[in-house]
């Protein structure tokens, strides 16, 4: 996994809030085991009827997202991140949609619905707002205003040292090699 400490860059302004699993990453595109390839499929049903908002030209590369909710399947995350998403803005997540966003390097941001509201306003205005979402400071910044956010201390230094489940297990490596290197004989063994 990526580090993320900052990411910049333009927002992409989603006025909608509890956007269910269906919509972020329809049902027919999760026959993939793959963690890559989802980002063309990411809001499909949406994006078919035209004219959405991640399709207009404006918007396209934005790198930070505004919605609201999130879903319980790991494939949203990896389509949001895949689309070319860093990080995500809203009043509310799912607290199992915002622990698969952290585990697969997506900063999830919780940030009270007046402040959203100011950056989906700015970004609706002008498209070429540009915003910081710093992990470091704990802030959303830009052109007039910082946002404090709160953000679980561990999921911080995950995403901070880009750890993932298997990293975190891998830095006590010798610490692993030294129990099994130690254990008792009798114990059974996996080849």
């Amino acid at each position: 996994m990526e580090a993320v400490k900052q990411v910049a860059g333009r927002l992409a302004p989603l006025d909608l809030a509890d956007v269910d699993t269906d919509q972020i990453i329809p049902k027919q595109f999760l026959k993939r085991i793959e963690r890559t390839g989802y980002g063309p499929f990411l809001f499909y049903d949406w994006r078919a009827r035209g004219n959405f908002v991640l399709d207009r030209p404006e918007y396209s590369g934005a790198s930070v997202l505004n919605f609201g909710c999130g879903s319980s399947r790991e494939h949203a995350p990896w389509a949001l991140r895949d689309f070319g998403f860093r990080a995500i803005i809203a009043p509310s997540f799912a607290d199992i949609f915002r622990a698969n966003c952290y585990k697969t390097g997506l900063l999830a941001v919780t940030l009270p619905e007046s402040q959203v509201r100011h950056l989906i306003d700015l970004v609706s205005e002008d498209p070429s707002v540009e915003v910081t979402v710093d992990l470091e400071a704990q802030q959303v910044r830009g052109d007039g205003f910082s946002y404090r956010f709160e953000i679980d201390a561990f999921a911080r230094e995950c995403l901070l040292g880009g750890l993932d489940e298997i990293a975190l297990v891998e830095k006590h490596d010798a610490d692993i090699a030294g129990y099994e290197k130690n254990r008792a004989k009798w114990l059974p063994t996996v080849q």
